[in-house]
């Protein structure tokens, strides 16, 4: 065999699984197909660090971002990774209270500590141009560099001998003797093919592509992405100090997003978003928001911050959240996948990594681990 193990996609997720076999002396080589690390979604989105408030008791979501945010939490503390830990406010009115506490009791059950119900008095001395009567405070929510973190995975993997072959992609899969014979597709054209003990796949967008590359009746597996893009508007610098921490509406039933919410970044600017829109499969990743939507943005978040304007958004980036749940579908957890069960033995597929990913890379990165380990 040429490698150990080959992952696909040179995003988040698929750097911190390099990163965490290297540290275990696994050989790995990343396809990545961009000239890029990070070129999707882990470079569109909004950068928050998760506490783990809206995801079911027990589900990988759950259990991964909890487990995540508190490495990310020590890996800012000790200065490798830019972190801050702003805090957040989901705000509500006299009619969501019960959401919000159905919410407190989720996150609690989920591990997540430091979380208080507000009422306004409480509301308007930490944030006093929020127009909320209700609100969930979670201090343990941040903001981080999604590209300082994929730099981190990255110099990790490299230290332990991985590489990163760029502009390079999987065209094909041939089960062999003790692996997997890859067909990949390179910068100039030409094919070029690799021999792989294992493969990960961690494709985001693309992952179930991937994965009928190697034989998987995509629809049978429930591994078919439904693409759901979510657009971005900044504010201007006048609107930056509205508020101190990332602020979320409280969430709507059977919506495919959290609700248009006020993020702010490391250097303090203001963004509004994302909303969420499902697309076409074909549709290119490389999206920009959509101006005529200023107004509903506008309209959105003045419900809880009536200090924006319309005049006050420009468009900014949009990003594809690789959702598993199809519109109106409910709930879909992460799919960690050891595939075996499909006569696919060393095979990984890691399916529907949206949302909290960015936040869990570090323990999917571990799970993935265990995994290959096998049964302790």
């Amino acid at each position: 065999m040429d490698v150990d193990t080959t992952i696909i996609g040179a995003g988040v997720v698929g750097l911190a699984i390099a990163a965490e076999l290297a540290s275990r002396g696994v050989s790995t080589v990343v396809l990545e197909r961009h000239a890029r690390f990070g070129q999707e979604a882990s470079s569109h989105n909004s950068e928050v660090l998760h506490a783990g408030l809206y995801y079911p008791a027990g589900s990988l979501k759950a259990r991964l971002c909890v487990e995540g945010a508190r490495i990310l939490r020590r890996l800012g503390a000790e200065g490798r990774v830019p972190v801050q830990l702003i805090g957040k406010l989901v705000a509500g009115d006299r009619h969501q209270r019960e959401i919000l506490e159905a919410l407190h009791a989720r996150a609690s059950a989920n591990g997540v500590e430091g979380l208080r119900l507000l009422a306004r008095r409480d509301i308007e001395r930490l944030e006093p141009n929020l127009a909320s009567t209700h609100a969930l405070l979670s201090p343990g929510t941040g903001i981080l560099d999604s590209h300082a973190l994929m730099r981190y995975y990255l110099a990790r993997a490299a230290s332990g001998g991985g590489d990163v072959a760029y502009r390079t992609e999987l065209v094909g899969v041939e089960p062999i003797r003790g692996g997997y014979r890859l067909d990949t597709r390179g910068p100039d054209g030409s094919l070029f093919r690799l021999e792989s003990a294992r493969v990960v796949n961690a494709a985001g967008v693309a992952a179930h592509r991937v994965a009928a590359l190697a034989g998987i009746d995509i629809d049978a597996a429930g591994y078919r992405i439904h693409p759901c893009k979510g657009d971005y508007f900044s504010t201007r610098p006048a609107c930056w100090n509205l508020v101190s921490r990332l602020v979320y509406p409280a969430p709507s039933p059977g919506s495919a997003g959290l609700g248009i919410h006020v993020t702010l970044d490391m250097a303090g600017r203001m963004r509004l978003g994302p909303d969420a829109t499902y697309v076409d499969d074909r549709e290119p990743f490389a999206l920009m928001a959509d101006p005529s939507k200023r107004a509903r943005f506008a309209k959105a978040v003045r419900r809880y911050l009536p200090g924006i304007v319309e005049d006050d958004l420009a468009p900014e980036f949009a990003g594809i959240r690789p959702k598993l749940q199809g519109p109106g579908e409910t709930f879909r957890d992460f799919v960690i996948a050891e595939e075996t069960a499909r006569g696919l033995p060393g095979w990984f597929n890691l399916v529907g990594i949206e949302s909290p990913g960015l936040t869990a890379s570090p323990a999917i990165a571990r799970e993935v681990a265990r995994l290959m380990a096998g049964p302790a």
